[in-house]
């Protein structure tokens, strides 16, 4: 199966999840890395569809197969442990397709079907400006996680700092391993 398939097999599954985030979640979806990194997915394989191996649709499938093996790991043991469910979070609603689905096929397909166009330093520099953006949104009580390690207000300094070490230190890791196969 060719990279143009699974991506357009990727965009349909994108866009029965998104569909159920957006009825769910209006705008808010914005403020959730999921519905981010599954929007920039969505956006990265119409572009891999349309132009495929080119540098631009390298980068963005890179930056977003980074984004969405985050979104599944912390999902997975984060906050499927912090008592989200695993059936919850990975197997029903829009958890099914933006928790599970699309980042298993997404990565896979980046992984073994495209080129690669890494660039190591995107994906934490964008993952921190995100985390600091909401851990601020949550500090100011404009929103209220959605993440239980961006609600700042209800932990320790220390346990914020250790949030984005941790946090940053997967997402470095992740970038560096998607880019180095």
């Amino acid at each position: 199966m060719t990279g143009r398939i699974v991506n357009i097999i990727v965009i349909i599954l994108e866009a029965i999840g998104l569909s159920v985030s957006i009825s769910d979640r209006k705008w808010k979806i914005f403020a959730y890395y999921t519905q981010i990194s599954n929007l920039l997915t969505i956006v990265s394989s119409i572009v891999y569809v349309l132009f495929p191996q080119t540098a631009f649709s390298g980068l963005l499938r890179y930056l977003s197969s980074c984004m969405l093996t985050m979104t599944f790991l912390v999902t997975l043991f984060v906050l499927v442990p912090m008592g989200g469910g695993f059936r919850n979070l990975m197997l029903s609603g829009n958890g099914l397709y933006h928790h599970t689905l699309c980042p298993v096929i997404s990565v896979l397909s980046y992984i073994f079907l495209e080129s690669h166009v890494p660039v190591w330093y995107l994906p934490p520099v964008i993952t921190l400006v995100y985390g600091i953006t909401m851990m601020y949104m949550n500090h100011i009580e404009k929103f209220d996680g959605p993440y239980p390690f961006f609600r700042v207000n209800h932990q320790s300094v220390t346990a914020t700092i250790v949030w984005i070490i941790i946090l940053f230190s997967v997402i470095s890791v992740i970038s560096l391993l998607l880019g180095a196969v």
